[in-house]
């Protein structure tokens, strides 16, 4: 009788979990915005501890798989409704897709140029434009997610929240389509499909994709699709497309393409990558001419030398070039910081550590998932949204900072809460203080275990 009440108690367990999920979830969505930093915190922190006890549960109970994977899904349904609380980003997309449907070409010139056209372009104005922050860059997002931009609009042309609506439909099929790929990936890999939900029901990931609109969802679909699809050895055409799609989505994915030349061999990563150039300009076609190119780049070199934002090895070099000179040398450091992170990266396709036993496999995505963290480390610039590919990646290894990572970088919304606004450096140290030492301390972990085996074996 006893074993029945446990048994009974174990199964009503993983609802509450749900329940409070779900609760917190949808407390944070329609009930906080970017400058309540308390609001964020005090929904934000309950949420990370029912995710790690839904974490427990599921690694001990396989059964329940189905069933968290069913309240990832439900989580971010919630938000579907939900205004973007955590980021304006979504004005800025809106803009594109206004300017798309009406046959400009988003890419050919700044904001301001459109806002004082005469006559004035239809649900271009001041009040649109004031909504959204870089307003002296050039648009940088990629064709497929333009794409999406337009279908929104073209769909909802003068309901901005309407065109949101179509926006986030889009990123919840991202979602699912991951949600749904990632169990079969890993037992591919020979690893527990349960570690699927360290992405699935991790609330940054939530909150970030679904809630908040950012195109990272669609970067990681296309990519775990990518994945999949090597694993199911399928003509390199359609690995190619996926990854294509990936990189049209975000561009960050594009670092881990060095990494097949070992693993396929010269001849046929040749192939590979003529084939996702192939794609990734047709992509790219309705929005290229003779100026793409020089505004493209020009932003992403701004990226790299204007903007800052919770840095970590740029906030220290930063600040021994203000000892050094007195003024910030962003100018150079940011460059310098990016050449160095891809150097590291590209010594990592190419060394020893990249084992080419098989196209993909759990090797690969630790290469990938170091790959992102040099970048990201090296960043003068990173946002909560930008740890979706560590937090993707780390599924398929050992390591679990990026978990850690996840909430630390919550606290960083405490910038936005001051009036004028400024950056609480304290915080930063601090985020980065956690991180380090979860490193750390899976580096000494890890270090341990081989010292254990080798002691074995001697």
């Amino acid at each position: 009788m006893e074993m029945i009440k446990v048994s009974e108690k174990n199964r009503a367990s993983p609802w509450l979990l749900a329940a409070g999920m779900l609760a917190g979830t949808a407390a944070l969505g329609y009930g906080a915005s970017q400058n309540e930093f308390w609001k964020i915190i005090a929904t934000v922190v309950p949420q990370f501890l029912l995710y790690y006890l839904a974490l427990r549960y599921a690694a001990t109970q396989a059964r329940s798989l189905t069933f968290f994977l069913a309240v990832a899904i439900l989580l971010r349904v919630v938000l579907v409704f939900a205004e973007p609380y955590l980021s304006n980003d979504v004005y800025r997309f809106i803009w594109d897709g206004r300017l798309l449907v009406q046959g400009y070409n988003p890419f050919d010139h700044l904001p301001q140029y459109y806002l004082e056209q005469q006559p004035g372009i239809p649900g271009i104005n001041r009040a649109l434009f004031e909504a959204f922050d870089a307003k002296n860059f050039y648009t940088v997002y990629p064709p497929l997610a333009q794409l999406q931009f337009g279908t929104a609009v073209w769909l909802f042309p003068e309901s901005e929240y309407g065109a949101m609506l179509v926006m986030k439909l889009w990123l919840l099929l991202y979602e699912i389509g991951t949600i749904l790929l990632l169990p079969k990936v890993l037992r591919s890999f020979g690893l527990p499909p349960v570690r699927s939900l360290i992405y699935s029901l991790n609330p940054l990931i939530i909150h970030e994709i679904t809630g908040n609109l950012h195109f990272e969802g669609a970067m990681v679909f296309f990519l775990v699709l990518a994945v999949w699809l090597f694993q199911k050895k399928k003509k390199a055409v359609w690995p190619a497309l996926a990854f294509a799609a990936s990189i049209c989505s975000k561009l960050l994915t594009l670092m881990f393409l060095p990494f097949f030349v070992k693993r396929l061999g010269l001849k046929r990563s040749v192939g590979f990558y003529l084939l996702t150039a192939a794609f990734t300009l047709l992509m790219f076609i309705p929005v290229v001419n003779s100026d793409f190119l020089f505004h493209f780049s020009d932003s992403l070199n701004l990226y790299f030398q204007k903007l800052e934002y919770n840095a970590s090895l740029y906030y220290f070099f930063r600040w021994i070039g203000f000892q050094l000179t007195g003024y910030n040398q962003i100018a150079f450091i940011g460059p310098a910081l990016g050449l160095a992170a891809g150097g590291l990266i590209l010594w990592l396709a190419f060394s020893k550590k990249n084992k080419p036993e098989k196209v993909v496999d759990a090797g690969l995505m630790e290469l990938w998932l170091w790959s992102i963290c040099i970048y990201l480390f090296s960043t003068t610039t990173l946002h909560p949204w930008y740890l979706a590919l560590p937090l993707l990646l780390c599924v398929f290894t050992r390591w679990r900072f990026p978990v850690v990572w996840s909430l630390a970088i919550m606290f960083t919304y405490v910038n936005y809460s001051y009036e004028p606004y400024h950056e609480n450096l304290l915080v930063v140290g601090l985020e980065y203080f956690i991180v380090g030492a979860a490193i750390l301390t899976e580096l000494r972990s890890e270090r341990k275990k081989i010292l254990t085996l080798g002691g074995e074996r001697g």
